[in-house]
């Protein structure tokens, strides 16, 4: 037993209070008020189980059991339930309950191991290893299947230099889904910042530290894709769950008190409160010293430079910077989101990366047929035209885990969403894909000539967990809600002849590191696929061209043979 303090932040409330949990007995203790906090002493063990109640002027409601917004631990994944939005019924038995554990001792401050320029992997870490033959089954699913060795083989066989793990904070199913029988995959609706999702993360902040431990000792890094945009609270319709009960005025509202909802979930938070950045930047930190984490993927980043409006100069930005944990750690922004205004491709600082969406499109209208050559050029140049002629600060990309699959961007020319619920109208419409013969067989050689033109291009790459050896979702490209064989990969029907080459693409990629330099020297030299210059003129209608690359490597890209050709000639 030991004495604790607890403390909450909700400004408005009249009273708040602690309630503690032996099983289902819960005990409740007032607590005092310091201001915007609210505080009380508890002599408690270890792993005692707790929340919060609050009581004040709408919208607080005492009978709904509240998650502290400072969270590291719960008991259970949130489950949802209509009741959680229903005012007058306890919702304790409904939610988890948040641990009191010890925070692990800090780890010393380390350089980050992956460096602008390197090959991020995207990973959805259930999906990753649900099928892989030589994962126990136990671990199936989880943080800690990452540092298995056969894991760890692939990632190093392929050249990975940081793994980019999708959402393993604990969320909750958008209330839509229950009744289709479907559940959330890809975690994008968190309800607290720093709770580890006990699905993925059973083992906690140790089971992180080990596996992110492993990677590094693998040479290859850790990068966190978080959500700061808005919370699982949803819309006035959705649960009360945490912040909604404690603070509403952390969610970002009009003039005339509507929710803002920029972010397409029902809320977003406001960063112009200095509050939400405060609880963002302390769980940057959190992963930082606790599990020593490379850096951080924003999902719809503008939002957290809204107030309302974007802002390259907003604080966050500034504090960021200043803070000395953060300072030197990787900061990657998906540059859009649904607001006014919400498309920022290029308008991050200059100390970001960014996704680029550009590179995508433009690279496959290319081999698509419909795109110019001079499109092409300028993405494998580093997109000068978007970030500048200094450095590019692209995350290059041909498939992510929103939309299709590299596989079935080349077999599927629309999307194939009906196990979705939503009557094939979820997902986009107008993404570039197209197939030469017969829908759900695309050709190989277009694979390809697509992965050739990433691996080929300047600036920092990124490859979906499974695109390397033709993963598929029967053509459904916005799987989040397919924690089932459409979206786990298959690792006994992989392509390894693909997987081959793309482990020669990575290793012909470092063996000409002026490839991956996001320094833009304007070192690259065009000529024609008959070895003539370049004219301006030949831009437009060229079906290819040869990009040479200082230290001898070259890289022709040809649409007619449908093949891209590096030299010295990759080894498979």
């Amino acid at each position: 037993m030991f004495e604790h303090r607890f403390q909450v932040r909700s400004p408005r409330a009249t009273h708040v209070w602690l309630c503690l949990f032996d099983g289902e007995v819960e005990s409740r203790r007032l607590m005092s008020r310091n201001g915007d906090e609210w505080f009380c002493e508890a002599r408690v063990r270890e792993g005692a189980r707790y929340g919060f109640r609050a009581a004040g002027s709408h919208p607080f409601d005492p009978s709904k059991l509240l998650l502290d917004p400072n969270a590291t631990h719960l008991d259970a994944p949130f489950t949802y339930d209509p009741r959680l939005s229903e005012p007058g019924f306890d919702t304790a038995a409904l939610v988890p309950k948040a641990v009191l554990t010890r925070s692990l001792p800090p780890l010393p401050a380390r350089e980050p191991v992956f460096k602008a320029g390197g090959l991020i992997y995207e990973v959805n870490v259930r999906a990753f290893t649900m099928r892989h033959p030589d994962i126990p089954s136990e671990m199936r699913g989880t943080v800690a299947a990452l540092a298995h060795r056969s894991i760890l083989d692939h990632l190093t066989r392929i050249g990975v230099d940081a793994v980019e793990l999708m959402p393993i904070v604990a969320w909750i199913d958008e209330r839509h889904l229950p009744p289709l029988g479907l559940s959330n995959a890809w975690g994008y609706n968190p309800v607290v910042p720093m709770a580890l999702d006990p699905r993925l993360c059973p083992g906690g902040m140790e089971e992180l530290r080990a596996t992110v431990e492993a990677l590094r000792q693998a040479g290859i890094g850790t990068i966190l894709d978080l959500v700061f945009n808005h919370t699982g609270e949803s819309d006035l319709a959705g649960p009360t769950l945490s912040l909604r009960g404690l603070d509403d005025d952390v969610y970002a509202r009009s003039e005339t008190g509507v929710l803002i909802n920029d972010a397409g979930t029902g809320n977003t938070l406001d960063f112009g409160n200095p509050w939400v950045r405060a609880m963002t930047l302390r769980t940057l930190r959190h992963f930082v010293s606790q599990a020593g984490v490379d850096g951080f993927r924003f999902d719809l980043a503008p939002i957290v430079a809204r107030s309302p409006g974007f802002d390259p100069q907003a604080p966050i930005f500034s504090e960021l910077r200043a803070d000395p944990l953060l300072a030197d750690r990787i900061m990657i922004a998906e540059p859009w989101d649904v607001g006014p205004g919400g498309y920022q491709l290029g308008a991050f600082p200059s100390d970001w990366l960014e996704w680029n969406d550009r590179f995508r499109d433009d690279v496959r209208r290319f081999w698509r047929g419909d795109g110019a050559a001079g499109a092409i050029a300028t993405r494998l140049a580093g997109s000068t035209d978007v970030f500048g002629e200094e450095r590019t600060r692209s995350v290059n990309f041909v498939a992510a885990h929103d939309g299709f699959t590299l596989a079935d961007a080349v077999s599927y020319r629309s999307r194939h969403n009906h196990a979705n619920g939503e009557q094939n109208r979820d997902g986009h419409a107008d993404e570039v894909s197209w197939n030469a013969g017969n829908e759900g067989r695309g050709a190989p050689e277009d694979v390809r000539a697509l992965l050739a033109s990433l691996f080929a291009a300047r600036g920092t790459i990124m490859l979906t967990a499974g695109d390397e050896f033709g993963r598929t979702q029967a053509g459904n490209n916005n799987a989040y809600a397919q924690d089932n064989e459409i979206s786990w990969l298959d690792w006994d029907r992989r392509d390894h002849a693909l997987e081959a080459y793309v482990a020669s693409l990575a290793a012909w990629r470092r063996a000409h590191p002026a490839i991956g330099a996001p320094e833009i020297r304007h070192d690259l030299h065009w000529s024609t696929l008959d070895g003539g210059a370049m004219m301006a003129e030949d831009w437009e209608r060229a079906h290819g061209f040869v990009m040479q690359i200082p230290g001898g490597a070259e890289v022709r890209i040809d649409r007619v043979n449908r093949s891209v050709d590096l030299s010295p000639s990759p080894r498979e």
